[in-house]
């Protein structure tokens, strides 16, 4: 049995290494199942296991004499910076598209509220560690940036405070922010879900009522939604004008895909001449309906599919990468094709194809038109789901490359000893917020499966906390015990619930916002998936997941820089 007892206790073996990581991550990510009520740790739970292994072997003195840890310190840091960086790099990733777009109408709205919760956490957390930490220590402020980034359940935060640590070379004496933060993060679950509750009893909402106000205003704003009409022309203006002319008076964009003159259907293209009598099948926004209808004329019940028109309707998925942020003006489908496009549906929503609107390689197109046309349209498209199965590997490594580059470029600012670097959290965050935005502009494709990216982010984040928590583990026990655990805990409790009550009244009371609206705002603004389920358990809507993905790309971004400045402007 020696050679079993051997893989445990040989800490600089390639073979002792994987199986740590391997224990570590599978216990984890195994108890991060367990709920409580409907609350769960997720793979978060993978840090505390890690603790616990830390620990256990630190107890034995099974470590690397070098570092101390349960394997050497060198392999500890690189698994837990490349984590890092593969994590956040893939977040970027998924907000890209959505970034920019979230700062649009009701998304400033919603995205102030996000930055007031980011900025009372910081001040309560500063106000605190004034208050109740010994000042005089240089390890304190770094403790209390772990506690500040465990009350508001942000990880990829814990990263950059931790490399903006190592970038200025503090001596922590033995201390690991992530024993801070370990410490603070269940209460931080905790008190973002009691803060929720606790609006709703401090502003004496009616969840009956909210559900009206919800469905009411999807009635009231359905901008950009399909919406299937059938029309005969009895406007006499329109005798011998086309489609193109249509559009034009119209204001509105406006999509045809049968008419029918004379007993004969075809798809119009934008030369087709209108004739009073003659009807019309056509999608438009579904706010454009009412103008639509009084414009041309009265709507009508007709099957066009007893019609047995000509034409064909048929759902296409764009993977071509010359054609990814064409705008559908661009692409001319009506009058160099023949056929009409009417909808796109991206990431689960129906979007109206508006001509402004730009093709995304994922996109899945309602194209209707002659069969022989659509099929040429498909082939322009691509329609291949075999060529979005495989991520593009290639342009994610790039992408890391040249965010690795620009995180390392120092940006020196008047009274600071140490020029700010955005580091391996901030640089690769975003530059991949720029590609996914904008990498259509330099035909570089960097669409991935939900699922892909998912994938490589859990990897990511599972590697990152394992070896945060073996690394923390050594100590843990002397930080909570004899040392300030039980400060961190509650000084962490305030930290979430002071600033989640404060914005979450104003926004109720200041900005009139739905509280389930609210919810997905509170939840996003701390980053925290366990908040953003319990609110989609109480809501019957998508509200919650709305407000949570508008505020979600500035929170997550704002909570790294703030991490990385935090520490680089106070220390």
């Amino acid at each position: 049995m020696d050679w079993f007892q051997s893989l445990f206790s040989t800490t600089d073996s390639v073979a002792h290494i994987v199986l740590l990581f391997s224990l570590v991550i599978a216990v984890g990510v195994m108890l991060g199942k367990i709920k409580v009520g409907s609350v769960s740790l997720g793979v978060t739970f993978v840090l505390f296991a890690g603790i616990v292994v830390g620990h256990i072997y630190h107890q034995l003195g099974i470590t690397d004499p070098d570092g101390g840890y349960a394997c050497p310190a060198k392999v500890l840091n690189f698994i837990q910076d490349f984590g890092l960086i593969l994590f956040v790099y893939c977040i970027g990733l998924q907000v890209g598209p959505s970034f920019f777009q979230s700062f649009k109408k009701d998304g400033v709205q919603m995205n102030m509220v996000a930055v007031g919760i980011v900025l009372l956490n910081v001040i309560t957390l500063l106000g605190l560690y004034y208050l109740v930490f010994d000042t005089q220590d240089p390890t304190s402020l770094p403790m209390a940036v772990g506690v500040l980034y465990g009350a508001v359940t942000n990880t990829p935060g814990l990263g950059a405070a931790q490399e903006a640590i190592n970038t200025l070379g503090i001596d922590m004496k033995g201390q690991n922010i992530a024993a801070g933060y370990a410490c603070a993060y269940p209460l931080g679950v905790v008190g973002i879900i009691g803060a929720t509750i606790a609006i709703r009893y401090i502003c004496r909402i009616k969840l009956d009522k909210e559900e009206e106000q919800i469905r009411m205003s999807q009635q009231d704003n359905p901008h950009a939604k399909p919406h299937h009409l059938s029309l005969r022309v009895e406007n006499k203006a329109l005798e011998g004008k086309t489609f193109s002319q249509l559009t034009q008076f119209l204001g509105r964009t406006f999509v045809c895909t049968h008419y029918k003159h004379n007993d004969e259907i075809i798809s119009p293209t934008k030369d087709t001449t209108l004739h009073v009598g003659d009807e019309m099948n056509a999608v438009c926004a579904m706010d454009d309906a009412e103008a639509a209808t009084a414009f041309i004329g009265r709507e009508i019940e007709v099957d066009w599919q007893a019609e047995k028109a000509p034409i064909v309707s048929k759902r296409i998925l764009v993977t071509q990468p010359e054609v990814n942020g064409k705008t559908f003006g661009e692409m001319h489908f009506s009058s160099m094709y023949g056929v009409n496009v009417t909808r796109i549906t991206r990431q689960g929503m129906n979007l109206f194809a508006d001509r402004a609107l730009r093709i995304q390689i994922g996109d899945r197109l309602m194209v209707a038109g002659p069969e022989d046309s659509v099929t040429r349209v498909e082939r322009l498209l691509g329609n291949s789901v075999k060529r979005l199965d495989h991520p593009n590997v290639g342009a994610i490594f790039l992408g890391i490359l040249v965010g690795i580059i620009f995180g390392s470029i120092p940006f020196q600012f008047p009274g600071m000893a140490t020029p700010l670097k955005l580091g391996l959290a901030g640089g690769p965050l975003i530059i991949a917020i720029l590609a996914g935005a904008y990498g259509y502009k330099f035909h570089l494709v960097t669409y991935t499966t939900t699922s892909a990216n998912l994938l490589l982010r859990e990897i990511g984040l599972i590697l990152f906390l394992a070896a945060v928590g073996i690394k923390a583990g050594s100590n843990f026990w002397d930080t909570v015990v004899q040392g300030d655990g039980l400060t961190y805990v509650w000084v962490g409790f305030l930290v979430t619930i002071i600033p989640l009550l404060i914005m979450g009244v104003v926004a109720r009371w200041r900005f009139k916002l739905n509280y389930f609206t609210l919810m997905g705002i509170i939840a996003g603004s701390n980053t925290d998936p366990p908040a953003l389920g319990y609110a989609n358990q109480t809501a019957n809507n998508d509200a919650a997941s709305v407000g949570y993905s508008t505020v979600y790309p500035l929170s997550m971004f704002l909570r790294i820089l703030v991490a990385q400045a935090i520490i680089l402007f106070l220390c």
